[in-house]
């Protein structure tokens, strides 16, 4: 079962980051997730003013926690068991999977490449192809998952 909800969660996070990308309006609300190079282009170009956003890395890690406990929460109660360590080590796998699922599906390979998620007024390919923000993204998420783990595996253990 795991398994089957690992590539469903997959999926549907493929589905929409497509989906939220394809015109400037929708690129722009992944500001963040631009390399320096292309954040700074954006900031000179008066068309894009005001149309982007930007959080704190504590902000969007606590929006991030609280999404994630949710939707794990949810997705671990047909794998739960009353046993802490294999409702922990279930969620782990879901979320890690999801996080190099990520990292490499959609930063590397997908989102440096296609050209949806290019802003019409910078749509030079080489500025979108530093990797620095995915992997520290990555790295940032590795941790969240774990947290998101521990209380959705100690949840699961209550009911």
């Amino acid at each position: 079962m795991l398994v089957i909800e690992t590539v469903i969660l997959c999926a549907v996070y493929f589905v929409l980051c497509f989906v939220n990308t394809g015109t400037d309006e929708k690129n722009l609300r992944n500001y963040m997730s631009y390399p320096d190079e292309v954040q700074k282009r954006i900031k000179t170009i008066k068309a894009y003013q005001g149309k982007y956003a930007t959080t704190s890395r504590f902000t969007a890690f606590i929006i991030n926690f609280l999404l994630f406990t949710t939707l794990f929460l949810l997705m671990g109660i047909p794998v739960r068991q009353t046993d802490f360590i294999h409702n922990y080590i279930c969620l782990l796998i879901l979320g890690e999977t999801l996080n190099i699922f990520d990292l490499i599906v959609i930063d590397l390979l997908w989102w440096r490449i296609t050209k949806r998620i290019r802003l019409l007024k910078i749509p030079q390919k080489e500025l979108y192809q530093n990797p620095k923000k995915h992997v520290s993204a990555f790295v940032r998420a590795l941790i969240l998952y774990v947290f998101v783990a521990m209380l959705d595996g100690y949840l699961l253990t209550l009911f």
